[in-house]
């Protein structure tokens, strides 16, 4: 028993000690953790007093045994939950500048991406970038001054917080300059590189035979202001000639000329149809989000080997432009890629105007049957090649075919085919009330067309296909704009972020929209940007000038920085236009040009009031080179 006893009593104080030493641990990280907090709250109170002159807060001693070696001195009780208590005037006035700092963060303009604008960013592998518009940045810069009042909303590629905060809005353009001179020379972009958080590549209009000071000065009109236009003058043909607010203007990525011969009334419309078709089509930079083949240089112009033109040369867009129904079918090769193997086009009759089977140049490895109704049977004697079918096509198509088709991108990738025209049925049906989220054709004949299709277990039909596409766009036009889409016809304050509904061949000054709103801009550029600025604001008129809007024109780039660096604060928004001359970007002189470039960006950035947006813009090459641009928010912490 006393052997039992005597264990018992080892066991008990080998506890005592282990909780002893659990005690004096636990003592350990309490002390840690209040000096931890004591380090937090000095750390805060010296970044606070670097701009704000306030009282160090003294440290007060915790009420302990002084006797116990583990309780050195404090700055506070500790409460229950085991965080430092603190009180006293000091800690009050500590904690009064805290709150205001932090309501001062919340309310500081803030610029952020979402998932475009990510996908524009150059930290997005080349293979997987789609670049946005300069009508974008444009839409970011008017939004910045105007906000909710701007005519196109930039919420589907970026955010922009506080907006009403900032103090002015600066852009620096500069032409000749591309986003291959920045990935080239980063280096030499020191500051550039390091200040600006978002990068971005940006379509230039050298790509698509525009004009960069039109694209920033040139807002095209909504379907408001175009109903406005047409009540005051008529039409807008006479609008453009009376009023000094608007302008012709034609922008499109492809060779389009107009049809002289065309004598319809554009005012017209085909009898079946309650509005004019051209409302329909995918808009340029829907275009892009779509990832529709375009013919831009430097839009990963790898990918597009072997692809063609549908023409050479197009005619313009009109009520009564020919619709064609489109299918394609593909199936699996050897190369892990689709590959086309039937197509098929119906026309407004839903008669088969073109179909055919088509044979890889690639072993079909899986013929996908369940989907693409293709079997090794019915591909054992084509001969027919996918240059056979773009040169049939290039024939036949009318030079204003209107394409009809249901994701109809995946359909022009697999017959390496780009054109201007298109409709998507996927985007004017919606009936989820999410533009990124698309319904089947097959769910959209069944509701809309009363229709069943692609239910044989023998694959799709693309015959079939190709005629519920143009049969849905044909019902849309016998109905309204808004039938079938639960977007439009949901939230009609969302008709402003889809340019397609006003029309884009007509345009307003982007200069004139700011100062309708009780702001005031600047220009200062050489004085034959200055000049053609100018005429986008009146149309060359000496007499009706914008008090509000301010022109500075210089002799020399160096001269216009520094004219712009003085003006900064007088206006809420400023651009500044320089052109870099080639000679300056020859391989001896181009790290200079840049270093020197580089310096011009940081000297408008110092000048910018803060808050303030800073925008710089690299217009791109003619000779390739896309465009790109750089966004920063000064004083964003």
């Amino acid at each position: 028993m006393k052997t039992t006893s005597s264990k018992k009593t080892q066991r008990i104080e080998n506890k005592k000690k282990k909780m002893a030493a659990l005690w004096e641990i636990s003592k350990l990280n309490e002390y840690d953790r209040a000096f931890k907090k004591k380090q937090k709250l000095d750390t805060v109170a010296t970044e606070i007093n670097s701009t704000d002159t306030v009282v160090e807060p003294k440290t007060k001693r915790l009420r302990t045994d002084t006797e116990n070696l583990y309780n050195p001195p404090l700055i506070g009780e500790i409460g229950p939950s085991g965080k430092v208590k603190l009180s006293g005037e000091e800690f009050l006035a500590l904690k009064k500048k805290l709150r205001e700092h932090t309501t001062k963060m919340r309310q500081h303009p803030n610029f952020r991406l979402r998932e475009i604008g990510d996908n524009a960013s150059l930290k997005t592998e080349t293979e997987s970038r789609i670049p946005l518009f300069l009508s974008d940045v444009q839409h970011l810069i008017l939004y910045s001054q105007i906000g909710v009042h701007a005519p196109y909303s930039p919420a589907r590629w970026c955010c922009l917080e506080k907006y009403n905060r900032l103090l002015n809005t600066n852009i620096l353009v500069v032409e000749n300059l591309s986003m291959y001179h920045f990935s080239s020379y980063e280096s030499s972009f020191e500051f550039l590189s390091s200040k600006f958080q978002h990068k971005l590549e940006v379509l230039s209009p050298f790509s698509y035979r525009g004009d960069i000071i039109k694209e920033i000065s040139m807002v095209p009109i909504t379907s408001t202001q175009m109903k406005k236009f047409i009540n005051e003058y008529g039409t807008l043909e006479s609008a453009v000639m009376k009023s000094e607010d608007l302008f012709d203007t034609v922008r499109n990525l492809f060779p389009i000329e107009e049809d002289i011969s065309n004598s319809e009334n554009n005012s017209e419309l085909p009898p079946s149809d309650k509005f004019p078709r051209t409302q329909l089509l995918l808009s340029g930079w829907e275009l892009v989000e779509e990832n529709f083949p375009l013919p831009i240089k430097g839009l990963m112009e790898h990918k597009y080997d072997g692809y063609v033109l549908t023409k050479d040369k197009y005619l313009e867009v009109t009520p009564f432009s020919p619709m064609f129904g489109v299918d394609c079918e593909m199936c699996k090769t050897s190369t892990g890629e689709l590959e086309l193997t039937r197509v098929s086009i119906v026309d407004e009759k839903l008669n088969v105007f073109y179909e055919t089977l088509v044979k890889p140049h690639n072993k079909i490895v899986d013929y996908l049957t369940r989907y693409s109704g293709i079997t090794p049977k019915l591909m054992k004697n084509v001969t027919t090649r996918l240059k056979d079918v773009q040169e049939i096509l290039r024939k036949k198509l009318p030079a204003n075919a209107i394409l009809v088709g249901q994701s109809l991108s995946n359909d022009l990738h697999a017959l390496k085919m780009m054109h201007p025209y298109i409709i998507d049925t996927s985007i004017i049906f919606n009936i989820t009330g999410d533009r990124t989220r698309k319904t089947r054709l097959q769910t959209l004949a069944r509701e809309f067309l009363s229709e069943k299709i692609q239910e044989s277990r023998k694959g799709h039909c693309s015959t079939e296909d190709s005629s519920a596409s143009l049969k849905l766009a044909q019902l849309k036009l016998r109905k309204s704009i808004t039938f079938g889409d639960a977007v439009l016809g949901g939230i009609e304050n969302e008709f402003r972020c889809y340019p397609e509904l006003g029309n884009r061949n007509y345009a307003t000054s982007m200069l004139k929209q700011v100062t309708r709103m009780e702001k005031s801009a600047s220009l200062t550029a050489l004085e034959d940007v200055c000049a053609k600025y100018k005429y986008y604001v009146d149309k060359g008129s000496e007499t009706k000038q914008d008090s509000k809007i301010k022109f500075y024109s210089e002799n020399s780039n160096k001269d216009v920085v520094k004219k712009f660096c003085g003006s900064l604060l007088q206006q809420s928004l400023n651009i500044a236009h320089i052109r870099i001359p080639e000679t300056q970007l020859d391989t001896k002189n181009a790290t200079q040009t840049i270093r020197t470039v580089d310096q011009w960006i940081q000297d408008v950035y110092n000048h910018t009031a803060a808050p303030g947006l800073c925008i710089v813009i690299f217009g791109g090459q003619k000779e390739g080179g896309n465009a790109c641009c750089f966004i920063q928010v000064r004083g964003n912490c």
